[in-house]
C-alpha cells in the first residue's frame, strides 16, 4: 500500500510560479519512478515529468521542459515540482504517481 498526497496547488498569473509537493508513505520503492501527470478539463490525463528517487534521471514532457523542474528528498519520501514560467495550458488538476499509485491531485489555475 502506498499513500500519496499532493499539495502547493493554486490560482497564478501567466508568468508566476508554484511549487507542487508529493509526500509518499507506505510501501515505497526507492528504485521506482515518482512522477506528476495533469489532467485538464475536458482532456486526457497526460504525463508531466519523472524521476528515481534514488538515482535522479529527471525526464519532462516537452511542452514543460525548460520551465518545470521535478526534485526529490530521498530522506523525506517528498517528490517536488517547481513550475515557473506559468502559462493558462498549464491549468490542470496535477497528481502524483508512484508505483501503479495516484494522489488526489491539486488544482493549478493560471491565469491569463
Amino acid at each position: 500500500q502506498v499513500q500519496l498526497v499532493e499539495s502547493g496547488g493554486g490560482l497564478v498569473q501567466a508568468g508566476g510560479s508554484l511549487r507542487l509537493s508529493c509526500a509518499a508513505s507506505g510501501r515505497t520503492v526507492s528504485s521506482y519512478a515518482m512522477s506528476w501527470f495533469r489532467q485538464a478539463p475536458g482532456q486526457e490525463r497526460e504525463f508531466v515529468a519523472t524521476i528515481i528517487w534514488n538515482a535522479g534521471s529527471p525526464y519532462y514532457a516537452d511542452s514543460v521542459k525548460g520551465r518545470f523542474t521535478i526534485s526529490r528528498d530521498n530522506a523525506k519520501a517528498t517528490v517536488y515540482l517547481q513550475m515557473n514560467s506559468l502559462k493558462p495550458e498549464d491549468t490542470a488538476v496535477y497528481y502524483c504517481h508512484h508505483q501503479g499509485y495516484w494522489g488526489r491531485g491539486t488544482q493549478v489555475t493560471v491565469s491569463s
